[in-house]
């Protein structure tokens, strides 16, 4: 999926997740502040990757109340982790090839 992070939305969402079930909101936050304000993401962006990710079988998700307001918190799943991993993997190689090319 081609997104305005270069086709890596997912790996963010995933990555922002595994450390801990949290709501869509806070995922945003949590990218926004871990990326020092690069990744500002709009929410209209993210709930999709969520939702897809949760079709996919890669998350799992309850509704739990959050600071007096009723959120869906997800969580990775067994499936969404192994996904992440390759995800990760993937995008080592990724960097290793632009750098590759970059510093010759």
């Amino acid at each position: 999926m081609k997104d305005a992070t270069g086709g890596r939305l997912t790996l963010l969402v995933m990555g922002a997740i595994e450390s801990g079930a949290t709501h869509g909101y806070a995922i945003i936050e949590l990218l926004r502040e871990r990326s020092g304000g690069a990744f500002d993401l709009a929410e209209g962006s993210v709930y999709p990757v969520l939702h897809r990710l949760e079709h996919d079988g890669h998350l799992q998700s309850r509704w739990s109340p959050v600071a007096g307001r009723r959120r869906r918190i997800y969580r990775l799943t067994a499936a969404g982790r192994t996904a992440l991993n390759a995800q990760r993997r993937d995008w080592q190689t990724f960097v290793s090839a632009v750098t590759a090319v970059v510093h010759g």
